[in-house]
């Protein structure tokens, strides 16, 4: 019978240990889809980046504009992984947009934002992005290419007129970039692989 309780004991004492190793293993172990939600972010990125948004259509190249270039090239791409609609790829939304957000803090710090005002910022940053990405999706979705031209010339244009005919061309551009995304695999994009027009 003491054996019998020993053994027990033993082994309630390995699952214990096993217990607490797997919790200190959580601690360190990725969030699904990290990599590939970088991978996938910097790819937005790129795409709004593109000279052609700049000099091209005339998007102002300042940090604002830049910011809601990467607003809705980022948008479009988990528009397009959220549309599958599984547990997988609100994963892997939600590791592009926890890339980007991570990355807007880096940005601000790097910026010379003090530590107490980051949190605030990338919060207003965070808020500014839902409602372009609302109102971008749908004007999308319904295929609205004037309601979305008039989104972002609100946006990319705030404090100025601009350029006759840029926010359509404008329009235009995020409409073929969310066809083409629409044409690429889930698989692909579970690897961390897209590609803007």
């Amino acid at each position: 019978m003491c054996g019998t309780y020993r053994d027990t004991g033993r082994a309630v004492n390995r699952a214990g240990l096993l217990d607490a190793a797997m919790g200190l293993a959580s601690l360190f172990r990725r969030p699904p889809f990290e990599r590939e939600g970088f991978l996938l972010y910097g790819a937005a990125v790129a795409a709004a980046r593109a000279p052609s948004l700049y000099a091209g259509i005339g998007v102002p190249d300042t940090a604002a504009g830049r910011f809601e270039m990467v607003c809705l090239h980022a948008g479009l791409l988990i528009r397009r992984i959220r549309s599958e609609a599984t547990e997988r790829t609100d994963r892997l939304a939600q590791a592009v947009f926890d890339a980007m957000f991570a990355d807007m803090d880096v940005n601000l710090r790097e910026m010379g934002i003090s530590d107490l005002a980051v949190g605030k910022r990338v919060k207003m940053l965070w808020e500014g992005f839902h409602g372009r990405a609302t109102i971008y999706d749908a004007a999308v979705d319904a295929g609205d290419e004037a309601a979305l031209a008039a989104a972002l010339a609100r946006n990319a244009w705030p404090k100025a007129e601009p350029p006759t005919g840029a926010p359509e061309a404008l329009a235009r551009h995020a409409m073929a970039a969310a066809a083409h995304l629409a044409t690429q695999p889930i698989d692909g994009l579970a690897r961390g692989e897209a590609r803007f027009p």
